[in-house]
Formats: C-alpha cells, structure tokens, sequence
C-alpha cells in the first residue's frame, strides 16, 4: 500500500479502510474567529474537537489559529500536515466498546509568540475574530510583573492583555469588538481570576483608562470547565497499525476518551450567539450555563474524590492502573461502593439529585474501565495529600453533617492513604515507600510531615496524622468515630495484605 503523509493536497488520495470523518472540502477557506493560547493535546482532543465537528456541520464555519507560547518544540508537524490531525475516539459508552475516527482541520495554522508576534497582534484588527481560547495550566493563570509593550510579553496574562489593547486601537474603542474569553486551566473560577489579573496588569503597565474600562465592560471572561481524558500520542507500534488501517501517516495523531465536557458559565445571549461551536447536535458534550458550580462538584467530587479515595487501596493491592483496579474484583466493588454509597449521598441535595449522581457514576465507571487508557496510579498519586484535602475533607464533612456515623468507605480510603504515606527518607531528601515487597518514591510536599509521624508513632500514627491541622486545616479526631473506624483499618493491613479488602 502506498504510504502518504496528511495534508491538504492529500486528502483526495485518502482510502481508509476504517470509518473516518474528513474534512468538509470547502472548510479550508472559512474564516479564522478564534486565536488559541496552547497546541497541547487537551485543547486539541476537546475544544478543537467541538469546533471541527460544529465546522463539519456547517453551524459554526470558523477556524482557529494557535499560538504557541514556549520554545519547546517547534510548528514543523503542524507546517506539514497543514494543521491537520487525526484524533482516535476510544473507549466505553453504556458498557459497550466504540471507536471513532476523525481528521480534524478546525486549526488553520500555528504561530510562535517568540517568532510572529507581530502576526499575532495584526489578527487583533481583524473584525471576524470573536473568541480566545486558552490552556496554559495552572501556573499560566498567575499575575506576574510584565511589559505588554515587550515583543512578545513574558506570561500569558501579558500576552493576552497585549492582545486586546491592539485590538482597542485598531477599533478605536469600539464597544462591539470586544472578545469571549474562556480559559480551560483546571482553575476554579479560572474566567474570573483572568479578568482580575488582567484589569491589576493593565494598571501596572498604565494603560488608558478608556481602555480599561473597555477591557473589564466589553469583553467577556467566561468561567469553564473542561473534563476527558487525552492521552495524547498512541505508542508508536499501535500508531503504525493504525496508520496502516488509515491510508496515512500522521505525526499528530492522538486519542481520547469518548466522554467529554466542556462546561462554559455565562448569563449573555449574545455570547451564545458568538459560540456557535455549542450548537445543539453539533457538540453535545458542551454545556452553556449561568451557573457551572454542579457540574464541576460532579467532577471534583466523584471522579477525582474518587481517585484520591481508592489510589492508595488500589495500589497497595498490587494494581499499577486504574484499568487493573476495575479488572480486581475488590476493588472494583469498593470503588463503585465509594461512589453510590457514600460520595453520592454527601452531594446529594438541592443543587445535585441523587439521580444526577448515579448517573454521572455510570458514566465514571465506563471510563474507568476504558481498556485504551493506561492510567497509573502513581501518577495519581503525586501531591497526594494535597488533593486528599482539597477534594475529600469536605467530603467527608458533608457526610457527617447528614449522618453522623462514619464512612466506612472513606475511612478504608484514609487508612489505605496513611500506609502509602508511610515512607523512608533518603539520603538524597526523597521518600520511599515499601509495602508487600514493591518500592515506590513518594511525591508529596507534606511527606516530611507524615515521614515523622509515623517515626513517632510506627505501630499507629492514626491519632497523630489525623489531628494535624497543617494536613488538612481541621482536626479530624473531632469527627465521631472516624479516627477508631481509619485506626482498625490500618491496623488490620499492617498485618495482613491490603489485597484482601472485601
């Protein structure tokens, strides 16, 4: 078989031997609306995925051009390939396998900051351009001293602010030029502390108060949610095979995960108009809402709760990924009772309906057990105790402000989190930790912390570890019984193999 590489000029030569969306012939030519701050594969496999689809339905006919930030790497993939890639749906939905193929060309190019920034501001004058979408990570949304006036700006804040204020002049001010701006970082409220962070910088670098009026009043900053897994580039002997099923190679290629969300709170009709990508039918997975609270509850608390809760249990029973742990008869029952008896009860209420909850759970559990994702749970693990008290500490409040009793489940998650914690410390500063044999470094900014408790206290650190305010900013021997039912959970595995949880 002939062997040809993704392009433009092509496409016409394509004969793949699976089911494969392609592009719309005409979708080349459609006009660039939205500039993009990230080319990393979570933008890629699922706001840009959203964006390809609406395009391919004819509703939202915009393209979008990316602008890559670090001097990581280079644009040459995207250069030959036209920008085009292929993105491999797979996984599980209502318990059954499906597979989905699609060559995405939402992107019509990519562009350096280091390299074309002077490129990057002339598409600020472009009347067409609606929307700005952002995946910096956490630390992208951080205010930093900056020159917006500098070629490019150093932080993406600085970037994005220059941005704007090329768009301000070249519009002369214009109140219906201003921009929707929905950042994806996994920030809470992240549409809000950009908006904050860039009204503080615009006054560090003296800009027009006019201007800065129209920043804070004729833009709209869009709080957002985005959830799926994308692993990103398969292994290259399982890219190859799919290459071959394909009709053509393709240095881009990713997968995902068929579930997918992206959440984006705003009260404005006329912002639901400029995202026409959120169409119904043309991206179900897109949820516009004046509220996004819910969903992100739903998201922190049964699909990460859920991790944080069962990684130490899972791991210590000797399953490296959470596809094993759903492979593991014990585990797999005591992360799904986790999930229907204890965390769903928490939050359930006014807001979340149990039935939301279980529904949201059936979902989870599809993922989970998803044989395309290698999900490891040390991976999982790393900042464990910081998640643990982000995540699972209002949790378990919640439960006893509604019971009274304890988790047992939870309770199991804890004493399975302090024998994971249990560590040596190294020569180096590291910590290790052992159980049944396996070796495993532990990645956790408290571990010092946890290290000496357990030196104190090696046959039971329970009390000592619970009590600590510096872990988890409340004292958690005040919730009654939760102490006792974490104490003889531990104490039992640190005798017998934590592999025999029923």
């Amino acid at each position: 078989m002939k062997s040809i590489s993704v392009s433009r000029h092509t496409l016409a030569e394509i004969q793949p031997h699976i089911p494969l969306e392609l592009p719309r012939p005409d979708s080349f030519d459609l006009p660039e609306k939205i500039l993009q701050f990230g080319t990393g594969v979570l933008l890629r496999g699922l706001p840009d995925y959203y964006i390809d689809q609406a395009n391919k339905r004819g509703i939202f006919n915009g393209r979008i051009v990316m602008v890559k930030s670090t001097t990581q790497g280079d644009t040459r993939a995207f250069d030959a390939q036209d920008s085009m890639y292929t993105l491999c749906v797979r996984g599980l939905e209502n318990g059954r396998k499906v597979e989905h193929y699609f060559l995405n060309n939402a992107v019509s190019r990519v562009l350096t900051a280091q390299a074309n920034w002077d490129q990057i501001l002339q598409l600020a004058t472009r009347p067409e351009m609606q929307v700005v979408i952002s995946n910096t990570t956490e630390i992208g949304i951080q205010l930093v001293a900056d020159d917006v006036f500098a070629s490019p700006p150093h932080s993406f804040p600085g970037k994005l602010l220059a941005f704007l204020y090329a768009r301000y002049q070249a519009f002369n001010g214009d109140v219906n030029k201003g921009m929707v701006i929905i950042p994806t970082e996994l920030v809470t409220d992240n549409g809000d502390k950009l908006s904050s962070i860039l009204s503080e910088l615009s006054q560090a670098n003296s800009l027009p108060e006019p201007f800065q009026h129209w920043l804070e009043h004729c833009n709209t900053f869009c709080n957002s949610l985005v959830d799926r897994i994308v692993p990103g580039k398969l292994p290259e002997d399982e890219s190859q095979m799919l290459e071959d099923k394909l009709g053509y190679r393709d240095e881009l290629l990713i997968s995902a995960e068929p579930y997918s969300l992206w959440a984006i709170e705003t009260p404005k009709e006329t912002t639901k108009e400029l995202l026409g990508f959120a169409a119904a039918g043309a991206a179900p997975g897109i949820l516009l809402s004046p509220d996004i609270s819910k969903h992100r509850e739903l998201k922190l608390r049964l699909l990460n709760g859920t991790h944080t809760f069962s990684c130490a249990l899972a791991y210590l029973s000797g399953c490296d990924t959470v596809g094993k742990a759903m492979e593991t008869p014990a585990v797999s029952t005591f992360i799904e009772a986790l999930m229907k008896h204890e965390i769903t009860p928490a939050i359930s209420g006014e807001v979340i309906s149990p039935e939301e909850a279980l529904a949201f759970t059936a979902r989870i559990l599809d993922r989970f057990r998803n044989p395309f994702i290698i999900h490891k749970w040390l991976s999982i693990a790393v900042q464990y105790t910081s998640k643990m008290r982000m995540r699972n500490i209002p949790l378990l409040q919640a439960h006893y402000r509604k019971f009274q009793t304890p988790p047992s489940f939870m309770a199991k998650g804890f004493a399975a989190y302090l024998l994971f914690m249990r560590s040596e410390k190294k020569k180096d500063g590291t910590f290790q930790g052992t159980y049944g044999g396996n070796r495993f470094t532990i990645q956790d900014e408290y571990a010092e912390l946890l290290y000496q408790g357990w030196r104190m206290h090696p046959d039971n650190p329970a009390e000592t570890l619970l009590s600590d305010t510096r872990l988890w900013g409340t004292d958690l021997t005040k919730l009654p019984g939760f102490l006792e039912t974490t104490e003889a959970q531990l104490k039992a595995w640190m005798k017998h193999p934590i592999a025999s949880t029923p």
